[in-house]
């Protein structure tokens, strides 16, 4: 009898299927994935060194508080490359160049999210890479200053079951723009199947959103906090089954799309910010039976993982929603 319960009682955790594994890790921080959960065995090891952790990659609040971009793009390699075209979803603030979308295409053609606000993409690009994002069904480019109406109708075009999209501006990104009407024009000729539309103060006028809502019939979400020349009561009065949010603002919009429709949604809101360092590479390598782990390419070369409390840095809060006029 006592030998049974010791039995029952000692559990072979390093033994337990990769995949199974996986949706373990996915359940930890980040931090303690790509540097704790390493050195208990070689077995969790490769699993995190492989696809398992890796269908969903929420990296956004890290990306926030880095002042480098190129610790955002090895990042970024790192993690799509470990997914092996398994990642359906991908979260990450800034995105500091043109390759770096391309990279994700190439490598993450399973993608059903991309959420990439704030980054530093161009049009030409997106045409190039929308093609192969033909999965995508949530897209959030908000605050994308350097794309427009071109990268609207690329998404839209190949992305045929896109559903939700955020494209939520500050009034930061506009001084310069007199408005918005042929991206409202895009979305409405490009995506028919949207569901949930964040439009957050992009300059437009009451009749750039009729159009929308005149292409877009699926439509059961409109965020329009911010779009002061928008006429909402009229909006309502036509689609009175349509919820439309704003224009004042009064709250904070927070929970996503993806998180509403996904299987995959991530319950953790850790805040986390990292370093990349040269003096470490050696932990894994140096005396290390599981070197073969990381010569992949992938490994954590250079790179160190430090975790600080607290909140977003000042420097963004100007991203937050401002208040009403």
């Amino acid at each position: 009898m006592g030998e049974c319960e010791d039995a029952e009682e000692y559990r072979c955790w390093e033994e337990l299927l990769p995949d199974a594994l996986g949706l373990i890790f996915r359940n930890l921080p980040l931090q303690e994935v790509l540097t704790v959960v390493p050195r208990v065995c070689k077995s969790w090891g490769r699993v995190v060194a492989g696809p398992y952790c890796w269908q969903e990659i929420d990296i956004e609040e890290w990306s926030q508080q880095q002042s480098k971009p190129e610790q955002i793009g090895r990042m970024v390699e790192m993690l799509v490359g470990r997914s092996g075209g398994s990642c359906r979803r991908i979260s990450v603030s800034g995105l500091p160049c043109d390759p770096l979308l391309s990279f994700i295409g190439d490598r993450a053609r399973a993608l059903r999210a991309l959420e990439i606000p704030r980054s530093e993409i161009s049009d030409s690009i997106v045409e190039t890479v929308a093609p192969r994002l033909s999965n995508v069904t949530f897209l959030d480019i908000s605050s994308c200053t350097k794309i427009g109406a071109r990268a609207l109708e690329a998404f839209g075009k190949h992305c045929k079951s896109l559903v939700g999209l955020r494209r939520v501006m500050h009034p930061i990104d506009l001084v310069d723009k007199e408005c918005q009407h042929d991206e409202a024009h895009a979305i409405a000729r490009s995506m028919p199947k949207l569901r949930h539309l964040e439009m957050g103060y992009m300059l437009i006028r009451t009749e750039a959103v009729a159009e929308i809502l005149g292409q877009c019939r699926d439509l059961k979400f409109l965020d329009l906090r911010g779009c002061w020349a928008v006429d909402d009561k009229l909006l309502r009065e036509r689609h009175p089954g349509l919820r439309v949010l704003g224009p004042r603002v009064e709250d904070c919009y927070e929970n996503t799309y993806w998180e509403e429709c996904s299987d995959y949604s991530d319950d953790d809101s850790s805040i986390y910010s990292w370093e990349f360092m040269d003096d470490v590479d050696g932990y894994y390598a140096v005396g290390s039976d599981d070197e073969a782990i990381w010569d992949d390419g992938q490994g954590l070369e250079n790179l160190e993982v430090r975790f600080y409390g607290g909140g977003f840095s000042e420097s963004l809060a100007g991203f937050d929603w401002p208040p009403s006029p």
